[in-house]
């Protein structure tokens, strides 16, 4: 994906910009609106594009609005971080070898506040 420029921008860069602009509104955003958020000069199909990839990812979400569509998050940032989580972790055969060597690696704050979560103390 290039911007007006020319310049070829990562698309996991641009993704995030468009989803940061999206957890950011108050509401459903237009792609013109989404376009007028981020910081990157991207030209109006580079942002439609870009909006079409993540709905298809299923982070974001669209309804009817004005002359086109409204776009919005699914979840909130920690909750797409969980999805990543569980997707990573079904990809693999052994789940039990994959969540100890997962435990292993937290340090101990860390490993303190899971057993927290396990144990019920909510979030």
């Amino acid at each position: 994906m290039t911007d007006k420029t020319g310049e070829r921008r990562p698309a996991g860069e641009l993704e995030a910009s468009v989803l940061a602009a999206l957890w950011a509104a108050r509401g459903p955003r237009s792609a013109a609106q989404v376009r007028d958020a981020i910081p990157q000069d991207l030209a109006r199909t580079t942002v439609a594009t870009l909006l079409a990839r993540l709905q298809e990812k299923g982070v974001i979400d669209r309804r009817p609005g004005g002359r086109g569509f409204l776009y919005f998050p699914v979840e909130d940032a920690h909750g797409l971080t969980a999805r990543r989580m569980h997707r990573e972790l079904d990809q693999d055969g052994d789940r039990g070898v994959v969540l100890a060597r997962f435990v292993e690696g937290l340090s101990s704050d860390d490993e303190a506040e899971l057993r927290r979560l396990l144990e019920g103390g909510g979030q």
